[in-house]
């Protein structure tokens, strides 16, 4: 049986290789659980062994940036593809954690470039940004659980879009956790010092980042130059999303939804 709807996970890009690898390993991670599911909604009988599974691969990725071929190229190349098949829906899911600019226009201008080209042969859907999945609070929440703390802080790259920080400061809210900004204030290096000022030893800081790559790497050297200056005060630092079976169940969960 084939699937009427594949999957076009779409990241920022990077010059750095381990978030394109880790990009993969998610979208080998996410098609696992998408057939596991399917199967389950198809053939419920635990002790069928029947797989449901399509002569194409049912999600792949892209990158909106520092890519040989535009996102729009790509979606037109997937859907020529599934066209052959007869999967008649492209869903576009924005592996974005902050509705900034790539979210809200570019990310939707490549999708009409490509829906022009391949006219109405192939639907194309724009999913919603990873950033507003529900299940993403459980994800993070564990990642304090880790570590004994007084304090939290979460830290994102930051947006300066009208609205762009509302999701991540509304699951900060709701873990009692501050937020700190790579790109704009406040800087993590405020926010822990004005802990440490309310007299916080134990500090948990949880990078709000996809993957790991060239900013949390920096992020990993500012806590380590602060503990180094904190000899009373203890930093904890959690690591990014990741391409973890629990994050491409999540997101699955999150498809079967809409």
């Amino acid at each position: 049986m084939t699937l009427t709807s594949a999957y076009l996970l779409v990241s920022h890009g990077s010059r750095d290789p381990r978030p394109q690898i880790a990009l993969e390993r998610l979208s080998y991670l996410v098609e696992e659980q998408l057939q596991r599911d399917t199967n389950k909604t198809i053939n419920p009988d635990k002790n069928s062994h029947c797989a449901v599974l399509s002569p194409v691969t049912m999600v792949e990725t892209a990158s909106l940036e520092l890519s040989e071929v535009s996102l729009s190229q790509t979606i037109q190349q997937f859907a020529t593809k599934l066209e052959t098949v007869g999967i008649n829906t492209l869903k576009v899911v924005p592996l974005f954690l902050l509705p900034g600019v790539h979210v809200k226009e570019d990310i939707p201008r490549e999708i009409a470039t490509a829906q022009a080209k391949i006219d109405s042969k192939i639907n194309i859907e724009l999913c919603p940004y990873l950033g507003s999945y529900k299940g993403l609070i459980k994800i993070i929440s564990r990642q304090f659980l880790t570590h004994p703390q007084d304090a939290r802080i979460i830290i994102s790259h930051g947006s300066r879009r009208q609205g762009g920080n509302d999701s991540v400061e509304a699951i900060a809210s709701q873990l009692k956790a501050k937020v700190a900004y790579w790109s704009m204030k406040p800087s993590l290096l405020e926010q822990v010092n004005a802990l440490v000022k309310q007299d916080h030893k134990h500090i948990t800081i949880v990078p709000y980042f996809l993957f790991t790559g060239g900013i949390t790497t920096v992020i990993r050297q500012q806590v380590q130059q602060l503990q180094n200056s904190l000899p009373h005060s203890q930093l904890n630092l959690g690591q990014p999303l990741g391409a973890t079976p629990e994050l491409a169940q999540m997101i699955v969960s999150e498809w079967m939804l809409h």
